[in-house]
């Protein structure tokens, strides 16, 4: 849900700045390298030193690259296999180096195991929903469900909780706790939404299987 309702809206805030940018020479690729170089050195560099607003300031700022670079490649009518690929592997960087950076946090100075390995899953988690998705489609299923925690919905749960949780170096009381509860709200939703895309991949590989069946029958009753 947050795909569609925030890709169109950020979309029309940054076209003017992704048309700016194809005035300057810069190519869609160069903003994709760019804003994963600044979501990971956000997440590695503050995350595991407890920094969670700055940190979140930072990556926060680099992370609309994801929508700038599609918008510029739209506007040069670039839009290709490479592009693509491109920008889906290093989402997966970024996603990792975010949840690394929790990880690296609670298995450091956070001192708390249990939330170092839930970490741990929400990064593991995220990249085999991606995956899911991708295998799905690779051997020609369309894989048609909209999970319930997928990738905006990742970053936004976690980014909002680890940023508020930040305030609590400025005296904000108990706002800490904002972090652990986001964290496993985007375990438990990536498993969920695992299940549904395993379960729909398996639904519509049996009516695939089903289809071709009947149509060698057909073949064969001719």
């Amino acid at each position: 849900m947050l795909n569609k309702y925030a890709r169109a809206f950020f979309t029309r805030v940054l076209t003017p700045f992704a048309a700016f940018l194809i005035r300057r020479g810069v190519s869609p690729d160069t903003v994709t390298l760019i804003g994963t170089a600044g979501v990971v050195a956000g997440a590695l560099v503050f995350y595991p030193r407890g920094e969670f607003f700055w940190g979140t300031v930072v990556i926060t700022l680099f992370v609309f690259s994801d929508l700038v670079d599609g918008n510029m490649a739209r506007q040069l009518g670039r839009s290709s296999r490479w592009g693509a690929f491109l920008d889906s592997t290093l989402d997966r960087v970024a996603d990792g180096a975010v949840f690394g950076g929790f990880a690296l946090w609670y298995a450091g100075s956070g001192d708390d195991n249990v939330l170092c390995a839930v970490s741990i899953f929400c990064l593991a988690s995220g990249q085999v929903v991606s995956y899911t998705k991708a295998r799905g489609e690779s051997i020609g299923l369309p894989v048609a469900v909209n999970g319930l925690v997928e990738r905006a919905e990742r970053l936004v749960i976690s980014l909002v909780a680890a940023g508020l949780a930040g305030l609590h170096a400025f005296g904000v009381p108990g706002i800490q706790y904002l972090l652990p509860i986001a964290l496993w709200a985007v375990a438990v939703g990536s498993l969920v939404t695992l299940i549904q895309r395993v379960v729909t991949v398996r639904r519509e590989s049996a009516e695939a299987e089903a289809a071709e069946q009947h149509a060698q029958g057909s073949e064969a009753a001719q």
